[in-house]
This record gives structure tokens, sequence and C-alpha cells, in this order.
């Protein structure tokens, strides 16, 4: 596991500290929970959560059950925010969000619902290969 520049400086200072510490005779404080950092590509990851709960919702509704794109996201929050909970609690709000949006709005499926639901594969598409391009290992 890689450490970001943030953490690095995190464990510099708290080494600092604890070596000032024990040269004092006194014992560190203990330290609250770590905050967890949002990811480099956190606004992008969110976004491609909302744009597959919009697809559930829209291919569900044009009669093709199927729950690939929600356990795509499983899959994607299980990689992705295995020990963050918070950042799990935002993504899938945001699946939730895109899945309610169109829930509000569309009822049968119409052109304009298959239409949208082309659009945000299209986007979806993107987003995926802008994200692996990108922030990728």
């Amino acid at each position: 596991m890689a450490f970001t520049p943030r953490a690095c400086a995190s464990l510099i200072l708290l080494s600092v500290m604890t070596s000032t510490a024990v040269a004092q005779g006194t014992a560190p404080a203990p330290q609250p929970p770590a905050e967890e950092l949002p990811a480099p590509y956190d606004m992008q990851l969110s976004r491609l959560a909302e744009v597959l709960g919009s697809i559930q919702y829209l291919r569900s509704l044009c009669g093709k059950e199927s729950d690939d794109w929600r356990t795509s996201m499983q899959e994607l929050l299980s990689a992705d925010t295995a020990k963050e909970p918070k950042r799990r609690e935002r993504l899938t709000a945001a699946f939730n969000r895109g899945y309610r949006s169109f829930a509000s709005v569309h009822t049968t499926c119409t052109d304009s619902a298959r239409t949208a639901e082309e659009r945000y594969r299209n986007e979806g598409a993107t987003l995926a290969a802008e994200i692996a391009a990108r922030f990728g290992n």
C-alpha cells in the first residue's frame, strides 16, 4: 500500500511527537481515529456511482431485469472502500440518488427513458475509462 504525502507527513509528525515525549519522560496522548481522506478520484467515482444507479433503474424499467449494475456497484464498493465506511456511505448515497432521480420522473419505459439509459451507459463507460487511465495501477 502506497502512502500519500499527507499520510507520510502525519507519520513524521507522530514520530517527532513520540520521540519528544519519550525524551521528556511522558507518554504521548492517544490519537483520535484517523480521518478518512478523499481519494483524488472521488468526484468522478461519485458521479460513476450515480450513473450506475440511474442505469439500474432505467434498464429495469424497460424490461431488462438484471442486477448487473447493482452488482458492479457492490464490487466497486468492496474493492475501493473496504476500510472506509464514510466513503462507502457517500458512494452508496450517490448510487441511490441516481436510481431515485429517474424513479421520480419515469414510471413507464418510453423513448426518452431508453435514450437516457444509452447516454448514461456511454457516460459511465467514459468515466470508468478515465478513472482507470488516470488513477489505475
